[in-house]
């Protein structure tokens, strides 16, 4: 399977239109050709590229910062001597001189296919400073690891942020590829915008439904994405970051565990079984132990829950957002004094809660904390949003 960085380099007659043009090059360490040469040395490496500048998204082009809402500085790349833009660092969007330092801005990216993800975002970023400078922008598609599945609610109005470029659920089931075509219609940009395909990409086939498992090396995107497990889980797990609990960061396995140092996580299991068992199908749920060396709870023995997708993995019925839902509901129900909710600027948005940021609307935290509230209501809004996104998606899909 090539990805689009792998026929770009391989293919001239891709290249051609590059001609003459100064190029730049927007990556994370993930952003590596099938021979694990990283994209921005592999383009390099043409001859017939005029390489002008890179920019890095959150974590940086070196994937160096560990932990959210850490920014990266500007720097000049020590080995090809062109100069790194942060749109992770004094700004989001990129600036009138960084947009001067190109012609074409190529995107290689592997996203995880969740709208808070904020690659996704920063594709937006780009594309609507492209249309005002008239640049052009190529992305050079990847897989979106957990394929075609949606779920979850749609961002509603007036809560955009930077996890919430658009109305669009929480599991999306698009490439950026995909998801650049969406943006310029949904943002009536005018932008020179090019997809380099994948050659070929089948979501739905196993065992990686949506990633070539076995055919590439999965690195990690961001310094705790480390595999295609935390992926699968992610659009639930990432809640987790709105919450009391601990998401697994300072551990081995982060984003596929949830607990905390004050609950019992056989009780949460038996409790989110008996809320809502059709919402943990497609995988297991074994309780656990661990001690986070740094972030939430470092140094405190925690019991939590581990979410296994792999040999009990089911592609269509696992809903990780519905499961942590769950996670959430059962736990307002054993402990309903529980303090579950983190009050703090979550990626700089002030005057919201973290857990409402995130999901892009007040709506499941209501619907945690309402204790009238049934699987059932959630499901039916869930559902209808659900199909919504699938049908407007459609004309945009490549694949």
């Amino acid at each position: 399977m090539k990805f689009g960085i792998d026929r770009l380099v391989e293919e001239q007659k891709l290249r051609a239109p590059l001609a003459g043009r100064r190029v730049a090059l927007l990556a994370h360490p993930a952003s590596v050709t099938a021979d694990l040469t990283h994209s921005l040395d592999a383009l390099a490496a043409c001859g017939d590229i005029d390489l002008t500048a890179a920019f890095g998204p959150q974590h940086g082009l070196r994937g160096d910062k560990q932990d959210n809402m850490i920014e990266s500085p500007d720097f000049i790349d020590p080995v090809h001597g062109v100069r790194v833009f942060s749109l992770y660092g004094d700004v989001r969007r990129p600036t009138d001189e960084m947009m001067r330092s190109f012609d074409v801005l190529l995107v290689d990216l592997q996203d995880l296919g969740c709208r808070i993800y904020t690659f996704v975002t920063t594709l937006l970023y780009v594309l609507e400073a492209a249309s005002r400078h008239r640049k052009s922008v190529w992305v050079l598609d990847r897989p979106n690891p957990v394929g075609r599945p949606v779920e979850g609610l749609i961002l509603r109005a007036g809560w955009e942020s930077f996890v919430g470029a658009g109305a669009m659920p929480m599991r999306h089931g698009m490439t950026l590829g995909e998801l650049g075509r969406w943006f310029i219609a949904e943002f009536n940009l005018d932008v020179d915008f090019r997809v380099i395909e994948m050659e070929p990409w089948d979501p739905g086939a196993a065992p990686g439904y949506g990633w070539p498992l076995g055919e590439r090396s999965w690195i990690n995107p961001s310094p705790n994405a480390p595999n295609l497990s935390m992926a699968r889980a992610y659009a639930g797990t990432v809640m987790l970051e709105g919450a009391a609990l601990s998401e697994g960061r300072g551990t081995t396995r982060p984003l596929e565990l949830f607990g905390a140092p004050d609950i019992d996580a056989r009780k949460i299991i038996d409790e989110m079984h008996a809320i809502a068992p059709d919402w943990l199908r497609g995988c297991t749920l074994r309780d656990c132990w661990f001690e986070p060396t740094f972030h939430k709870h470092a140094g405190e023995l925690c019991n939590g829950v581990q979410i296994h997708v792999d040999t009990n993995y089911d592609h269509d019925d696992f809903s990780p957002w519905r499961l942590i839902a769950a996670a959430f509901k059962a736990i307002r129900k054993t402990y309903p004094e529980y303090e579950l909710w983190r009050d703090f600027p979550y990626e700089y948005e002030h005057g919201k809660l973290a857990i409402d940021v995130i999901n892009g609307s007040s709506i499941l935290r209501e619907w945690v904390d309402d204790t009238s509230s049934t699987p059932a209501e959630l499901d039916a809004l869930a559902c209808a949003d659900e199909k919504a996104w699938t049908q407007a998606r459609q004309p945009f899909l490549i694949y």
